[in-house]
């Protein structure tokens, strides 16, 4: 999976992409209760995500990982930019993906710590009234999509973390099932878009994060 400002840089041009994951927001009919806010999802991953992160070492962030274009300090650097970056597409403003700052440089020893704290501030913004409704700015895409899709960033990445690091990781069951949704109908438009890479097979009995992790191009038994 290629990093979330691909997505924007081309799905605000594209009619087939915002049609694919309004089809998310339409499918509330195939659910037996509604789907939880995206504040107390993304408050389940970073939890998740926490104690994976905060095992990482000074001589393990040249590691490579299951993003190709990654090592293991450019991933967490980026994965820190997106959830800063999706604190401003909450309220509805524009967000800056052109560059990702080196945020492990600035912060040093302290970046764990800087992490949980912006982590918490993205979950409070999307906690606000209104974050999920309309469509989110810059994007054009429905905001609870956009949510979703920091969401995506945030446990995915964590998987490439913990299998670059060896570490065990399980994603909180809602996310999954949130995300699974959310895959399902956009990887389409997604691989036409070099976002994702083609679906990986996974064994019967695979777990649903396998499944995700499959769909997004990974492939989480190998």
């Amino acid at each position: 999976m290629r990093d979330t400002r691909d997505i924007q840089d081309k799905s605000v041009d594209s009619v087939e992409a915002v049609e694919a994951v309004e089809a998310v927001e339409s499918g509330g009919a195939d659910r037996p209760r509604p789907a939880p806010p995206i504040s107390e999802l993304l408050d389940a991953a970073a939890r998740a995500a926490l104690p994976v992160l905060r095992t990482v070492r000074d001589d393990q962030l040249g590691l490579p990982t299951p993003c190709a274009e990654y090592d293991l300090r450019a991933l967490l650097n980026h994965l820190f930019h997106v959830v800063v970056a999706f604190q401003a597409l909450a309220a509805k403003q524009e967000a800056d993906f052109s560059r990702t700052p080196d945020r492990l440089g600035e912060y040093g020893a302290r970046w764990p710590d800087r992490f949980v704290q912006e982590a918490a501030r993205l979950v409070e913004a999307w906690a606000a009234p209104g974050a999920e409704d309309g469509v989110s700015g810059g994007m054009g895409l429905p905001a609870r999509t956009v949510g979703a899709m920091v969401l995506l960033d945030l446990v995915v990445h964590t998987w490439d973390v913990a299998r670059a690091t060896g570490r065990p990781y399980e994603a909180p069951t809602g996310c999954v099932a949130e995300l699974r949704t959310l895959v399902a109908r956009m990887a389409p438009t997604a691989r036409r878009m070099n976002v994702f890479a083609e679906p990986v097979p996974v064994p019967p009995g695979a777990t649903a994060l396998d499944a995700l992790l499959a769909e997004t191009g990974r492939n989480p038994l190998g």
